[in-house]
């Protein structure tokens, strides 16, 4: 009596090769399905930002909104280098180094930042995104080598110039110096704001008066030449 073998689709010699091509199809299905979704959610992202940038038009009297702002902090965070942002300030935090960065900020940082800090004033208000309140941990919590290097190479898309290329500019002791005066900003005194106000930028008609004697009083121009 003869056996009868019976052949299972396995034992077959083509079901190996046509299994891996089985599992093969199903994989790459699955790999696209998977890259479907990945760009649909990049895409919605993408589409996300660009209503979040461009909520306000062009117009640069919007307020940046949450997504945008952390986004800029991140990449401000990035672009920063590792040993820049561990840089320790050489400066010692004297009074007179103090003060000549307190007017030297009032003569080139406060038409921006105000003499306090805080942002509020005509150019500050027009800009976008507007300048930080700088008395905040937003700004107060960053290292000094981060302040340093923000103040020398300044910050692209915004107004902050990179003070490094000159305009007046003392030089890199001078930005150290100011890294202390913007760690002093949350305890400005009102006798300090006084004194700034008198080295802060003027129109001419502001310097005609100061000449007629009607004015907020002589300062003997700006810059660190004149306080002395």
């Amino acid at each position: 009596m003869k056996r009868r073998v019976i052949v299972r689709p396995l034992d077959s010699p083509l079901a190996a090769p046509a299994l891996i091509h089985y599992h093969t199809r199903r994989a790459m299905k699955r790999r696209t399905l998977v890259g479907i979704v990945v760009a649909l959610l990049l895409l919605g992202v993408m589409v996300a930002v660009a209503a979040s940038i461009l909520h306000g038009g062009l117009s640069s009297r919007a307020k940046p909104t949450r997504i945008e702002t952390v986004i800029a902090r991140y990449a401000r965070h990035l672009a920063i280098p590792a040993n820049a942002r561990l840089t320790q300030n050489p400066v010692l935090a004297s009074t007179e180094d103090l003060r000549d960065a307190r007017l030297h900020f009032a003569d080139h940082c406060a038409i921006c930042h105000g003499n306090d800090g805080s942002g509020e004033t005509m150019i500050g208000g027009g800009l976008y995104p507007k300048p930080p309140d700088l008395r905040l941990p937003q700004t107060q919590n960053l290292t000094d080598g981060e302040l340093y290097w923000i103040i020398e190479n300044g910050v692209r898309f915004t107004g902050m110039p990179a003070f490094a290329s000159g305009g007046g500019h003392g030089g890199t002791q001078d930005s150290w110096k100011l890294v202390h005066f913007i760690r002093h900003l949350p305890h400005l005194t009102a006798a300090e704001r006084i004194e700034m106000e008198r080295y802060n930028p003027k129109g001419p008609n502001d310097q005609e008066e100061e000449q007629r004697g009607i004015g907020l009083g002589g300062c003997g121009g700006h810059g660190f030449r004149s306080r002395k």
